[in-house]
Order: C-alpha cells, then structure tokens, then sequence
C-alpha cells in the first residue's frame, strides 16, 4: 500500500468488504511510544442498524475498527467484515 497523509483520510467514508457503508472516519489511534497504528474511530452511519456492525464501540458510540482490517484506501476506506 502506498503511503497516505492522515490529512487526506479525515471525514473519507468507511466501507465493509461486503459493501455496506459504515460511516465516516473521524480519527485514528496509535501507540505514541512505537508509533504503531491501532484502530480507526468510524463515526457510524445514521441509517446503519446497531446490530449489524461486529466491531467494539468507544463511550461516544464510534466503532472502533483494528487497522489490521483495513484492506485499500481510494475512495473509501474498505476494512474486512
């Protein structure tokens, strides 16, 4: 995968494998010590059922999808459902 800034992901649109929109992203977390990526925060989408997304959920409701399950960065951000 080539290299991104983290400028051009903010508010880019998070789609499972299975093409269902997720939501929007809005931030990403990492170890400060290693530098290491570990989940991206998704702002969920409005129409999307609760029930239907597997990912754990931060206090505000965000998902918390592992960035091991991001799979390409275009247009959307797909990650593995």
């Amino acid at each position: 995968m080539s290299d991104i800034l983290a400028e051009n992901l903010s508010g880019k649109a998070v789609m499972g494998s299975d093409g269902t929109e997720l939501g929007l992203l809005y931030n990403i977390t990492m170890d400060l010590k290693s530098g290491k990526l570990h989940d991206l925060v998704v702002e969920p989408d409005e129409e999307l059922p609760a029930r239907s997304v597997d990912f754990d959920r931060d206090e505000t409701g965000r998902f918390l999808v592992p960035v091991r399950h991001v799979q390409a960065v275009k247009d959307y951000i797909v990650v593995q459902r």
